[in-house]
């Protein structure tokens, strides 16, 4: 049976913030999920303790703290009353911390914001996200990372299962077929041939290896699909994955984008450069598994 026992939603009390809670209620509401709400005090060494005494640092780190611990009981009080929550308020580096707690609670899902607001912002996932998604074992949804994030849905309808076929493509869409047949939604299998760039195939893919390319590629699918127990409607779609799969996603007006982590976190973790870009350009949230 497929279960979201706890939700991990760090909160920094932004708007942001917000909205990533927001996505959370439908959510929690299906599995009948605890919230952790969790907001980490990064280091005080931003109060310039060099030139203080130590009597004052101690005052306002337990200022920042008292005022921590009321913005987090109060945070979003009204929308998450029906709903089992605790606060934990953690002091250190925020993703280290968001990422420990998340293997200590033992939580299924981590929701946060990647931070992407503003003209020069919106190329780059904020390093605390960016540095979850590298470490953390269990999956983690994402809000819409573009500067209007789309509002909060009352339930996940239309699901887009993005796999390269590589190792985490089995247990992306694992996930995915657990989470619509929770909500009943429509799932949407697509794959970018990225080898058939339509920029350059005119000049160096004839038919005959183009049709050799595609027809892999489905035996592929097929194969993925018999493995899930699913038949999905696939989307074929030719180039670079990033704009191709969230073309697809506008098109099919797809409610979340499920893609796949790397298995091994490894020295460079566990986010492929195809899934940063995918959750930096996404219409709709993206959960990384």
């Amino acid at each position: 049976m497929f279960q979201i026992a706890k939700i991990l939603l760090p909160v920094d009390f932004s708007e942001r913030a917000s909205n990533a809670v927001r996505f959370a209620v439908p959510v929690a509401e299906r599995f009948r999920s605890e919230i952790v709400l969790l907001h980490v005090l990064p280091p005080h060494y931003e109060f310039g303790t060099a030139q203080m005494g130590a009597a004052i640092l101690r005052d306002l780190v337990l200022e920042r703290r008292r005022a921590a611990e009321q913005q987090i009981e109060g945070f979003l009080s009204a929308e998450l009353r029906h709903l089992p929550v605790r606060h934990l308020l953690l002091d250190g580096d925020p993703a280290h911390e968001i990422v420990a707690c998340a293997r200590r609670e033992e939580v299924g899902l981590i929701m946060m914001p990647t931070h992407g607001y503003g003209p020069f912002r919106r190329m780059l996932l904020g390093s605390v996200t960016a540095k979850v998604l590298h470490d953390a074992d269990c999956p983690v949804w994402t809000t819409v990372h573009m500067e209007a994030p789309a509002a909060s849905p009352d339930a996940v309808k239309r699901i887009m299962c993005a796999v390269d076929l590589g190792p985490a493509s089995a247990r992306a869409l694992d996930w995915a077929v657990r989470l619509a047949a929770e909500f009943g939604a429509q799932l949407t299998l697509v794959h970018a041939i990225v080898e058939l760039d339509p920029r350059v195939q005119g000049y160096y893919f004839s038919p005959e290896w183009r049709k050799t390319v595609v027809d892999a590629a489905e035996a592929k699918l097929a194969a993925l699909q018999k493995n899930a127990g699913t038949h999905a409607e696939v989307n074929l779609t030719l180039g670079p994955a990033p704009e191709m799969v969230c073309a697809e996603a506008r098109n099919q007006h797809a409610d979340l984008l499920v893609i796949g982590r790397g298995l091994n976190a490894g020295i460079l973790g566990r986010l492929t450069s195809a899934a940063y870009a995918l959750i930096r350009q996404s219409p709709c949230p993206v959960v990384s598994v």
